[in-house]
């Protein structure tokens, strides 16, 4: 069943926060934001978009570490011996059902094409990771880039003063390099915002009635640096910099050059302010929830005003959909964080006019196991299970694919890694067939796969930017 998306919701223009100071963006320069090469950035704000047709397209990744169940989040099966505990509930769109535990979602399901064909062939984390973030299996010579960094090198502008790709909260603990750019190079690398200062439980944070604490990586020089012992330092570091890489192209010195160079970038911007989350009314930080996804979410709002091209946010950062044991207190948890940062994030982009620039991307490595093993728990699942598209250029209020009475096989709509993929690319007005040349001298398409055009409602969508090469 396809239905068209009809939203209701108004569109206002929302402030600019306030910018940081001189001195707390000069800090960036000496902190040296180890381990996030990105450059490649312009700065841009929601007022502009809104009235702009040709507007910056976006994407946020929601990735789910660990991999979600399908059957107790978006393709329940009431009644069956594997349906489980949950309760379905209706949405905004007729005959279209999601879990008990996401009501705020279901009231955007005209939003949302829920995609229940999802079917690979990597039950391993690792691998299973790799593959849904490069449409790629890990293996042979070729470090292949994260789709983050290839959509955000199409979609990002040389000149911005923040990052065309961020990841948030993202603890990569089955696989570092599926969130890598690869043979792309440190200029279309992440920029991490993590919370490595805040080991807190959900729980603890809200006993302490506090939120999430996320940060830029090896953000701050020592206390007793000042201003202008800072710049001078900059200035050295610059000069000593250019002269090194002059005579040592390439590795490691291009990628320490490019991380320096984008935090040199930021002193000279007033864009910084986008990672203050303080800033924000505590009313409209609770609403996103306060944990790291919540406040992900809420981050990820934020950069997609100014700009930002593609922003990953994690929940699970530490395989917490892995559910083999207890699976169902753990999903009904998690399901509150997810319908917490996700509705709102739609929501308030909506009400900013940029959803329908913004195309979002739900997914894990692959689902659950339909029955119910003996410990209460759903075990890893690739050949039936569901992700989620969802905002700008997505033919909204339908679920496309099926699955059999029992959820163990898909009957109906099957959708691979690579045409996920290649939609998700259509969505934001990415040519999927762009060629890029990899380490080894090969000419690498971002992804192999074809859009589904039953998929995408957006005239944006379908006239790809790039042409293969």
């Amino acid at each position: 069943m396809t239905i068209n998306r009809h939203s209701t919701r108004g569109r206002t223009a929302c402030p600019v926060a306030a910018t940081l100071s001189r001195r707390g963006l000069l800090r960036a320069t000496l902190g040296g934001l180890a381990g996030a090469g990105a450059c490649g950035w312009m700065p841009a704000f929601a007022e502009r978009f809104a009235d702009d047709p040709q507007r910056t397209r976006h994407c946020v990744l929601l990735w789910m570490a660990g991999g979600p169940s399908q059957i107790d989040t978006f393709d329940l099966k009431p009644g069956h011996a594997n349906g489980g505990e949950f309760k379905e509930i209706e949405t905004t769109v007729p005959g279209l059902r999601f879990s008990e535990h996401l009501p705020r979602l279901a009231q955007l399901a005209d939003h949302m094409a829920i995609l229940r064909g999802m079917s690979t062939a990597e039950g391993d984390h690792g691998r299973g990771t790799y593959l849904m973030h490069t449409g790629r299996p890990p293996e042979g010579p070729i470090r292949y880039p994260t789709i983050g960094a290839a959509v955000s090198k199409e979609l990002s502008d040389a000149n911005a003063p923040l990052p065309g790709f961020v990841t948030v909260a993202a603890g990569q603990t089955f696989n570092r390099a599926a969130f890598q750019s690869g043979f792309l190079g440190p200029r279309h690398a992440p920029l991490a915002v993590a919370a490595r200062n805040d080991v807190r439980s959900l729980q603890q944070i809200e006993a302490d009635q506090d939120f999430a604490r996320l940060e830029i990586e090896d953000l701050g020089p020592p206390a007793e640096v000042g201003l202008g012992q800072a710049a001078r330092r900059a200035r050295l570091l610059q000069e000593l910099q250019s002269d090194f890489t002059a005579r040592h192209v390439g590795g490691a010195s291009a990628m320490h050059h490019t991380t320096v160079q984008r935090a040199i970038q930021m002193v000279h911007s007033d864009a910084a302010d986008a990672f203050d989350l303080t800033t924000e009314p505590d009313a409209v930080r609770e609403m996103y929830g306060r944990g790291r996804f919540g406040q992900g979410c809420l981050l990820a709002r934020r950069l997609i005003e100014r700009g930002v091209p593609f922003v990953e946010v994690v929940l699970g950062d530490q395989g917490g959909w892995d559910t083999h044991t207890a699976n169902f207190p753990s999903v009904a948890a998690l399901s509150a964080e997810l319908d917490a940062g996700w509705a709102s994030l739609m929501e308030e982009l909506n009400d900013r006019g940029l959803l329908e620039s913004t195309t979002i991307l739900w997914m894990g490595e692959f689902g659950r196991t339909p029955r119910i093993n003996g410990n209460a728990g759903r075990d890893h699942f690739p050949q039936a299970w569901t992700s989620v598209l969802a905002g700008g250029g997505i033919n909204g209020g339908q679920a496309y694919g099926q699955t059999d009475a029992g959820g163990m096989t898909v009957v109906d709509g099957a959708l691979s890694v690579d045409d996920l993929l290649a939609t998700l690319c259509g969505a934001v007005g990415v040519n999927p067939r762009k060629q890029n040349i990899s380490e080894v001298g090969r000419p690498i398409r971002i992804v192999d796969g074809k859009p589904v055009s039953k998929l995408l409602s957006d005239p944006i969508a379908v006239s790809p930017v790039g042409e293969e090469s």
